[in-house]
């Protein structure tokens, strides 16, 4: 597909109204997984609607027009700044839980520098994001922290991931590593844009809600709001550029209210051709390299996105409801609920204290929850998570027996 020429083309393409089931289909296909939204991103249904006048002046474009223009963009070639914050409402445990979320993806024989340990730092608080792309085989992401700097670059056949802190380098190759890595880097405003869009049917309402301004871009804004009332996901909005159709800014509320669950927006975008030094890479002198065949090697276990994740590999694992209430449920094989730590340590009793006790015809349990996610535990060691409130996972374990 040829590269989007210039910021100052302009497009003569009108947008006509299709049938929906066609929609579908064509948003379906630009689906890349993303962590945290892979659970909030159910179902969406459709409903047209013109875009009100606003500022800016933009022509009125129906639901489906929009949602069109972004399966249709065709962004290759592009730079820019993304401030993407992550506001799950964990609880705080003194830096605890970062340690917990990164090592979840590291072993002990791992490299700082491999993308599937450092981006988890994404999962919580606020970051800098600089990307850059030329084209399927050259993109870069580079995560801005305070004294330090985290790359991870992918040019042609290699993928190198560097962490300036601890000076290791991390080094794979595309066909092992290339297109998967990149669907596990929850980088643009289009990575959450195209998870929520990847599946649609009646449980959800899409609208557009009017135009708004981002990095200096006009843009319409698509507004996805959930039908059903016992998901804890309040609404979704997606900035979508008016000329490329590329999506901006992406916000997910809770239906509790408050600051966003995720937040994530171009700060500056330009889709000029990137310099080619953008994408080059040589380990740095003295850094420990780690190849990408060794990391495989060391003990890891990825932490999982949704529930559907968490029963992945589990005996009967199953999907209660539809839409934005679903709910998966397996059994976790741990007897008596919560898991004991090792040498005697209760390490069952330390996550219990993190978590509401509850009781129903199911018997006794512990739900854990964020703003967005909640899981619940029974004691005989079912599990039951979704974007879904406390009560509708009681529920969902009584209606189970």
């Amino acid at each position: 597909m040829a590269p989007y020429g210039s910021d100052d083309t302009t497009s003569d393409d009108s947008m006509a109204d299709t049938d929906m089931a066609a929609g579908r289909r064509k948003a379906a296909r630009y689906v890349v997984p993303v962590a945290v939204v892979g659970v909030a991103a159910a179902t969406i249904g459709l409903v047209p609607a013109l875009a009100d006048s606003g500022d800016p002046d933009l022509p009125k474009i129906s639901a489906q027009q929009l949602i069109n223009k972004i399966a249709a963009s065709d962004v290759q070639q592009m730079s820019g700044t993304v401030r993407f914050s992550t506001n799950l409402g964990l609880p705080n445990l003194g830096g605890l839980e970062s340690g917990l979320l990164s090592g979840a993806n590291k072993g002990g024989d791992g490299s700082s520098a491999d993308p599937k340990s450092k981006l988890t730092e994404l999962l919580s608080g606020s970051h800098t994001l600089r990307v850059a792309a030329d084209g399927p085989d050259r993109q870069k992401v580079s995560l801005i922290e305070s004294a330090a700097e985290y790359s991870l670059i992918h040019d042609g056949k290699d993928v190198w991931g560097y962490d300036s802190k601890s000076n290791e380098v991390y080094h794979g190759t595309a066909d092992q590593n290339g297109e998967r890595q990149r669907e596990k880097t929850p980088a643009t405003p289009k990575d959450f844009a195209d998870e929520a869009l990847k599946s649609v049917d009646d449980t959800t309402s899409v609208t557009v809600d009017g135009t708004v301004q981002v990095a200096g871009r006009d843009a319409y804004k698509l507004l996805i709001k959930p039908k059903q009332s016992s998901t804890t996901v309040g609404a979704i909005s997606i900035a979508v550029d008016a000329r490329t159709g590329m999506p901006l800014k992406f916000t997910l509320t809770p239906a509790s209210g408050g600051a966003a669950v995720v937040d994530a927006g171009f700060t500056q975008v330009s889709f000029a051709k990137p310099a080619a030094s953008t994408f080059d890479f040589t380990p740095p002198k003295g850094a420990k390299v780690t190849q990408g065949d060794e990391a495989a090697k060391a003990p890891r276990e990825s932490a999982p996105k949704s529930g559907k994740d968490l029963a992945k590999g589990r005996d009967g694992f199953d999907v209660l409801g539809k839409g934005w209430n679903s709910i998966a449920t397996f059994d976790s094989g741990s007897k008596g609920g919560l898991p004991s730590g090792a040498g005697g340590g209760d390490m069952g009793g330390f996550l219990g204290s993190l978590g509401d006790h509850v009781t129903g015809k199911f018997g006794k349990g512990t739900v854990f929850s964020t703003r967005l996610v909640n899981a619940l535990i029974t004691d005989d060691g079912k599990v039951y998570v979704g974007t879904v409130t406390k009560n509708a996972l009681v529920k969902a374990a009584d209606a189970a027996r």
